[in-house]
């Protein structure tokens, strides 16, 4: 088709449309205008102290109203400038840090493939535990959540469901496949069905007592490969699995809330945990379409350890008697999407 095509134009059967010239899909321009006045609007929502988006916009305001050849050297022109900025330097800077997430001294230059992680169990069904369950089901991960009790455990389920449908009314998903990552998700009060899991997280409560417990029964109920993660922002992994034998497979995968949403996901190692274990959690990662970064087991790990000192900075100047409105500001204008 394409080669008749050629022949057509090149025989004057058919016109040559240079794609340059067309306008057939442009709206008139005052409609035009509208819609680049509504994108303003959004970028600037979404997106505050960037000035790019809006530059984008005017290259394509200034194709419609001036033509192709004017959009194009005002792309040029405004490339070029862009080039030059702070962002583009840092924006970078972010993409090269995203890969390199995924090397690991120590870990990823073994020569160590993943192992294949068929069976997933999460224990807690609360916000995070749900929230989990969601990014693993939506990657085809069959789950098992567990929870104390029967009305917990219907809470846990229900949470799923909504942010599943949350997806299908966004567009995101369909009914078919609403369904099918539903069936996934199997619901559990006891060990039981804890001898066919590759991976556990544990998402219950920051309380060191009950996770010290919890870790002790997995390791008497999950099989000796298991991988058994917890989802902790804060307390000492050693600590956690101190009643253990099992401390070379003990890992920390942080996730952030919504789980299903955020893109980050913390893999802590604690000088005892397998480079196995975190080869493995990367791959689980990268397959549920997050960020991983592997850090160490220190107070905060990464996040918490910078989150901390901004909070504790902003709260000082609160007691000072600075207006909190005006540190929020500050916070937003800096570029934090939340004050």
């Amino acid at each position: 088709t394409a080669r008749r095509w050629a022949l057509d134009i090149c025989e004057l059967r058919k016109p040559w449309i240079k794609s340059l010239y067309k306008t057939d899909k442009l709206e008139p321009l005052g409609e035009a205008r509208e819609i680049l006045k509504f994108a303003r609007a959004q970028a600037r929502k979404q997106a505050a102290n960037l000035e790019h988006p809006l530059v984008c916009i005017d290259v394509i305001e200034e194709g419609i109203v001036s033509g192709p050849r004017a959009g194009l050297w005002k792309e040029a022109n405004a490339f070029q400038s862009l080039l030059f900025s702070d962002t583009c330097k840092s924006l970078l800077h972010v993409f090269f840090s995203q890969r390199a997430t995924s090397k690991v001294p120590g870990a990823t230059d073994l020569g160590l493939m993943p192992r294949k992680i068929t069976k997933v169990a999460i224990l807690g069904g609360g916000l995070m535990g749900s929230g989990i369950a969601t990014a693993m089901i939506l990657s085809n991960y069959p789950v098992l959540l567990k929870e104390v009790n029967e009305k917990f455990l219907n809470a846990g389920i229900d949470r799923i469901k909504a942010n599943l449908q949350s997806r299908v009314r966004k567009g995101k998903m369909t009914e078919e496949r609403y369904e099918k990552a539903l069936s996934l998700v199997t619901g559990a009060l006891g060990y039981e069905k804890f001898k066919e899991v590759d991976l556990v997280i544990e998402a219950v409560i920051e309380n060191v007592k009950l996770k010290q417990q919890i870790f002790a029964d997995l390791e008497k109920y999950c099989p000796s490969h298991c991988i058994l993660a917890t989802n902790t922002s804060t307390i000492d992994l050693n600590l956690i699995g101190e009643k253990t034998k099992s401390q070379d497979r003990i890992v920390g995968a942080h996730f952030f809330s919504p789980a299903h949403v955020m893109p980050l996901l913390e893999i802590v190692r604690t000088q005892h945990t397998s480079a196995q274990v975190v080869v493995d959690l990367l791959d689980v990662g990268k397959r549920i379409k997050k960020t991983p970064i592997v850090v160490g087991n220190c107070t905060g790990f990464a996040v918490n350890r910078m989150f901390f000192p901004y909070t504790q900075s902003a709260l000082l100047f609160v007691d000072y008697g600075m207006d909190v409105y005006k540190i929020d500001r500050a916070c937003t204008k800096f570029g934090m999407p939340m004050g």
